[in-house]
Parts: structure tokens; C-alpha cells; sequence
């Protein structure tokens, strides 16, 4: 690092990024010095809200300006990803970014052997930092389950379901779903697909199916994604559906994970372990959706000050992006 603190830019400055924010300010031994959006509008607002001094256009115009920044929280639209993230390699930047990736497997892979031995880089899949994601992880590495013998995620939302002006909550949050060609699987179940692999391990795809049923996106709005793990052949089963009357817009979701020693059950915010031992914790959504960014970053933070290895690598996400290319072609099937 060039400095004690840790210097970030925040490139991006849509809804997600108030959230990343918020668990920025929360490091003390952080500083965020820079918000980068193409929209000077967007750009100033944000900044003005955290109370950010400079904003600039573009990364370029960012190192162009001889601020000293030490990394970039990535959180723009997924066509940038590949050119910010060389740009940045190239002038010794660490990165977070955002899911997904890279817009393709091909260029995942790419950029993966690209950026070998440069500065080192972390994709914020941040479900795995979901208390309650963790605490599943725990119960499985301590044995507390088993052998797993299968495994559903499902998320429900009513997002997709017009109110009485005809308006989807989902786009009215997230505008830039809209135009999505790839919407359920690449940008909504892509955070279950990882969180399966981790707590079940190597998944292989067996079938996908997905519909386009809400007029105004252009991709999916439904997908089921049918895979068996790579060891035991365990099915493992995630779907998405975000216009299932209720729920609420925000999407929920449920998990259920059956081992030879006990089973665990998630939905409606509470956790359950059956098993020898059981146990029970609840959690509060919005609560918990927040402390999924905040220990993403801090872990992000925490690693690039001690050399640790980041928990979400691009050569980890490259097997998620396997999975989502995989359903894409069994669906078309």
C-alpha cells in the first residue's frame, strides 16, 4: 500500500454502492477518497451523501487527477468490468468486483490468466458473508450435518408484480434490470449458485429451465437450475421466481440442506439446525442484507492488509460462471 490507510475509490455510484459505502465508513482504518460514475450528477450526489471529496467521470480521469488511491470498489455495470480491471492492474490497483465477473465466461477466463501475479483482485459475491450463510458453513464444517444428501435455495419476491400504477418494485429499485438479456440466472441466482457450491461443494449441472413472463424485461424472470454435486451425486435444486404473490418485494429466500446427521432449514428469517443438537437463530433482513456488504469489505480490507487469501477469488467465481453458462445452454435446449 502506498499509504498507512487505505485509500478507495468507489466506482459506481448506483443503489448498490450506498450500501458499500455504508460499510466502508465503517473501517477505521480506511479512507474513501473518490466516487467515479459516468453521470456527474450521480457522481456528486453520492459523494455529497458520505461526505466524499472528489468525483471524476472515468478511472482514467481518477489517475489522470494524481489522487492517491490504493484500490477500487468496482460496483458498475458488468461491460466495464474487464477494462477497468486491466487498467487498474496496470497501475498496481487492488480491486473488489462486483458480480458478475466478467459478462462472459470466455472473458472470466481471459482476464483470470491475465491478471496472474499482478494486484490482487476479489469478486464481492457477498451472500457467502450472509450471517446466516455463515453460520450454515460452520454447521457443515463441524459435521453437524453429515454427509450432504441434497440441497434447495429457493428466492421469492413479488418484485415482478405491477402496483396499481403499473410500476415493478424490482425496476423501479434496479432500472438497469430492465435491459438485462440475461436477468434470473446471471444476476439473481448466480449469488445461490455460488452459495451451493460453497456449502455442498463442486456442483455439476444436470438441467435449467427459464421463461421470459414479465413484459417489460427483456431476459428471464423465472429459471430453475437443476445440479447434483460432483462427489456424492446429491441434488441440489435453485430456483428464482420474483412474481409470487405474498411475498414482499424484496426477495426472500428459502434454503433447505438434508445431510445423514441432520437437516437445516431457512425461511422467513429463521435458521434452524435439526439434528443431535439443535438450534435455532432468527435474523432481520434488512439487517442482515447490510452485514453481508459490511464483512465483504472488511474482509476485502482485512486480507489486502494481511496477505491472507480473499474467500471469493476470480479462479473460484470462474466454476460459479461455469454453472450459470451451463444452465443458459440447457435452458435454450
Amino acid at each position: 500500500m502506498t499509504t498507512t490507510r487505505l485509500r478507495v475509490a468507489m466506482v459506481g455510484a448506483g443503489m448498490i454502492s450506498r450500501h458499500h459505502l455504508d460499510a466502508w465508513r465503517k473501517l477505521a482504518e480506511v479512507d474513501v477518497v473518490a466516487v467515479v460514475d459516468p453521470d456527474p450528477g450521480r457522481a456528486s450526489d453520492r459523494a455529497a451523501q458520505f461526505g466524499i471529496g472528489a468525483r471524476f467521470e472515468s478511472v482514467e480521469a481518477l489517475v489522470a487527477g494524481g489522487l492517491a488511491v490504493d484500490a477500487l470498489d468496482v460496483a458498475s455495470p458488468r461491460e466495464t468490468h474487464g477494462p477497468i480491471l486491466r487498467f487498474a492492474a496496470a497501475r498496481g490497483l487492488a480491486c473488489l468486483c462486483q458480480k458478475p465477473f466478467m459478462p462472459t465466461l470466455a472473458e472470466a477466463e481471459a482476464i483470470v490468466g491475465d491478471l496472474a501475479g499482478g494486484p490482487r483482485v476479489m469478486v464481492n459475491q457477498n451472500f457467502r458473508f450472509r450471517p446466516y450463510y455463515q453460520r450454515m458453513r460452520a454447521w457443515i464444517d463441524d459435521g453437524r450435518l453429515g454427509a450432504i444428501s441434497g440441497c434447495t435455495i429457493q428466492t421469492r419476491s413479488a418484485g415482478l408484480i405491477p402496483d396499481a400504477g403499473g410500476r415493478y418494485p424490482y425496476i423501479e429499485r434496479q432500472p438497469f434490470v430492465r435491459h438485462e438479456r440475461r436477468l434470473m440466472i446471471e444476476e439473481v441466482l448466480i449469488h445461490r449458485l455460488d452459495i451451493a457450491r460453497w456449502l455442498c461443494g463442486a456442483l455439476d449441472l444436470v438441467a435449467a429451465r427459464s421463461a421470459r413472463t414479465c413484459p417489460a424485461l427483456a431476459g428471464e424472470s423465472e429459471a430453475t437450475v437443476f445440479c447434483a454435486t460432483r462427489e456424492h451425486g446429491a441434488a441440489v435444486v435453485v430456483d428464482g421466481h420474483f412474481a409470487s404473490h405474498g411475498y414482499p418485494a424484496l426477495s426472500h429466500d428459502r434454503v433447505e440442506i438434508a445431510g445423514a446427521r441432520g437437516r437445516i432449514l431457512f425461511e422467513h428469517g429463521v435458521l434452524a439446525l435439526h439434528a443431535a443438537q439443535p438450534e435455532e437463530h432468527r435474523y432481520d433482513h434488512a439487517a442482515a442484507y447490510q452485514q453481508s456488504f459490511d464483512a465483504t469489505i472488511a474482509h476485502f480490507a482485512g486480507c489486502l492488509a494481511s496477505g491472507e487469501p480473499f474467500l471469493t477469488t476470480p479462479e473460484d467465481n470462474l466454476e460459479t460462471l461455469r454453472l450459470v453458462e451451463s444452465a443458459y445452454r440447457s435452458a435454450a435446449r
